[in-house]
């Protein structure tokens, strides 16, 4: 590969920072580096260790951010384009990820750099923003897809969308998960005292479009000696987080164990019975693609993100619908064993599709594109 200058901005940052754009980033960035590109990521200061400053070859430049999700992600953008725009001969390209920060776009054009936008999805549809930050984030999706040099998305419907709505032909590459070594039974469910195959499993961060109150309420309702494993946390703590760990702090089967990673997540995914996400909105969920890769079965709401990859429509239900909810939990919270055809229905899939060494090839070709290399 030509070493092709990349800036990268609208990410928090990695590595082991929570959020699916962060995940996205930490594994197609890294791969980049190794082909030979020069990657330097504009991270938010407060969610990255200042002590790493390159990290498996992607240098890492900690910018400051106010710690208020209101403003956090639009003035960490504002001035990390101000920052490229300063050092612009040193780049070939800009890559910016999500709907929000793409409302710098223009500016950053008009500063004779090209600019390759990620949409990861239509975030205004988030429950926690109010009526001025939803309007922000529709002006964000319309000036990255009408100002970009190209623009990516992340799932089909994402695709469909920006079509339908901007005629905007874009590039589908989504996002990918490494096929991974199951971790048996060992430290981290003594921790929680949970046993192998006995527990359903979700992952994210503690905001309500997750769903995660429909899913405590849901599996409160079943008697069972299952317990239900919540894995995550909130980015900035608010009454939602706070009502969530009372109501599951009233059932000793739900654990919540806060952000976890590593092999503590690994062995968590490797010896669940059940996967589920409740979700009201997604781009396209690198947790059911996890889920996949681990040979779970994954319950999940029926929101176009989610069943482009969940396909059995008997494993879907309506978003917020927890009597529907329960009835799928009392269905699948079974032995593993039954669920073994999860198996072989996914490897093929997630190797084809979703390979992150694909996707950082295809991400390479559109920056050759954009900066006029032929392919």
């Amino acid at each position: 590969m030509k070493k092709i200058r990349i800036a990268v901005i609208g990410t928090r940052g990695f590595p082991g920072v929570q959020g699916g754009v962060e995940a996205h980033c930490q594994e197609l960035y890294p791969r980049l580096a190794a082909s030979g590109c020069k990657v330097t990521i504009f991270a938010r200061r407060g969610y990255v260790d200042p002590d790493i400053k390159t990290w498996q070859g992607v240098k890492i430049v900690p910018l400051w951010s106010p710690r208020r999700k209101s403003l956090e992600a639009i003035l960490h953008t504002l001035w990390g384009s101000l920052q490229i725009i300063g050092r612009r001969k040193q780049y070939d390209v800009v890559h910016m990820h999500a709907i929000g920060p793409s409302l710098f776009v223009p500016l950053i054009r008009l500063a004779g750099l090209p600019v390759v936008v990620t949409n990861h999805g239509p975030d205004y549809n988030r429950h926690k923003w109010g009526y001025f930050a939803k309007k922000t984030l529709r002006l964000g999706e319309w000036a990255g897809t009408s100002f970009a040099s190209a623009v990516i998305c992340v799932s089909r419907h994402i695709q469909d969308s920006l079509k339908k709505d901007y005629g905007r032909t874009t590039f589908y590459i989504p996002n990918g998960v490494v096929i991974p070594q199951k971790v048996s039974a060992g430290d981290t469910l003594k921790q929680y005292n949970l046993k192998p195959g006995n527990y359903a499993l979700t992952v994210g961060r503690l905001v309500p479009e997750k769903g995660f109150h429909d899913l405590v309420e849901a599996f409160s309702k079943i008697s069972t000696d299952w317990k239900l494993v919540i894995a995550g946390a909130a980015d900035h703590e608010d009454e939602y987080s706070r009502t969530i760990k009372a109501r599951a702090g009233e059932n000793s089967n739900i654990v919540m164990t806060g952000f976890i990673k590593g092999m503590p997540l690994a062995e968590i995914f490797s010896n669940a019975g059940l996967f589920v996400l409740p979700s009201y909105h997604e781009g396209l969920p690198i947790v059911i693609l996890e889920a996949m890769s681990y040979e779970l079965p994954v319950l999940a709401t029926n929101i176009p993100a989610n069943l482009e990859l969940v396909v059995d429509r008997e494993f879907t239900f309506p978003p917020g619908d927890r009597a529907a909810l329960t009835a799928k939990l009392i269905k699948l919270m079974r032995p593993p064993l039954e669920n073994s055809k999860f198996a072989l229905e996914n490897k093929g899939r997630l190797e084809a599709e979703f390979n992150w060494e694909r996707i950082a090839t295809e991400t390479y070709t559109v920056y050759k594109r954009v900066i006029g290399i032929a392919p």
